[in-house]
C-alpha cells in the first residue's frame, strides 16, 4: 500500500503537489520543458511514478495545475495588499510594487517558449491566469479614469502596455512605480 503523505487524504494531496510543483521548478531551472518527462518528474518529487499519474495525466496538466496554484496564490497575497488601498493611485502603486518585489517568487519562465510547447487546450487554460491577474488592474485603471486620478484612452492596450513595462526584470520597484504612474497620468 502506498504511503501517505500527512495525516488525511487532502494533506497527502497537497503534499504532493508541493513536491511534484517544486520538481518542475527544479527541473525547468536546468533544461527545457521538452526534455522534462513524467519519469523525471516522479524521481525528483520522490514519488512514483504511478502515483504522480494519479494526479497528474501528463506534464502539461502538471504544468497547467502549478500555474493554476501560482495565481491563485498570487492573487491572494496582491488582494490582501490591496485590501487597504482605497485610492486608485495608491492601488496602482501597490500593484506594481507587489508585482516587481514577487516577481521572483512567482515567475518561473512559463513564457512564451514553453506555450508554444503546449497543446491549445493547456495554451487556452494558461491564458486564464494572465486574464485573472490582469483584472485586477484593469479594474484599478477603470476606477482611476472614473475617479479622475488617470487619464487612460484605451485601457486594453494599457494593461498590455504596463505588463510588458512589468516584465522588465532589472528595474527598481521605485523607477517602475514611477514609469507606470507617469504613463497612466497619475494625480
Amino acid at each position: 500500500m502506498p504511503k501517505i503523505i500527512g495525516d488525511s487524504l487532502e494533506e497527502h494531496r497537497a503534499a504532493m503537489r508541493r513536491r511534484v510543483f517544486a520538481a518542475l521548478v527544479e527541473l525547468l531551472r536546468d533544461r527545457p520543458f521538452d526534455l522534462i518527462t513524467m519519469a523525471d518528474l516522479a524521481a525528483r518529487a520522490e514519488v512514483g511514478r504511478s502515483s504522480l499519474y494519479n494526479h497528474f495525466k501528463d506534464k502539461e496538466a502538471v504544468v497547467v495545475a502549478f500555474a493554476t496554484d501560482e495565481t491563485s496564490r498570487y492573487l491572494a497575497e496582491l488582494n490582501e495588499s490591496l485590501a487597504s488601498r482605497t485610492s486608485p493611485t495608491e492601488r496602482l502603486e501597490t500593484y506594481v510594487r507587489h508585482h516587481v518585489d514577487t516577481s521572483k517568487d512567482f515567475h518561473i519562465g512559463l513564457g512564451p517558449e514553453l506555450r508554444a510547447m503546449l497543446s491549445p487546450e493547456s495554451v487556452k487554460a494558461m491564458r486564464e491566469h494572465v486574464v485573472a491577474v490582469e483584472q485586477v488592474l484593469r479594474q484599478i485603471l477603470v476606477d482611476g479614469v472614473a475617479e479622475g486620478e488617470f487619464v487612460v484612452d484605451d485601457i486594453d492596450a494599457t494593461v498590455s502596455l504596463l505588463h510588458a513595462t512589468l516584465s522588465a526584470r532589472h528595474a527598481s520597484a521605485d523607477t517602475t512605480t514611477r514609469f507606470v504612474l507617469a504613463a497612466v497620468s497619475a494625480s
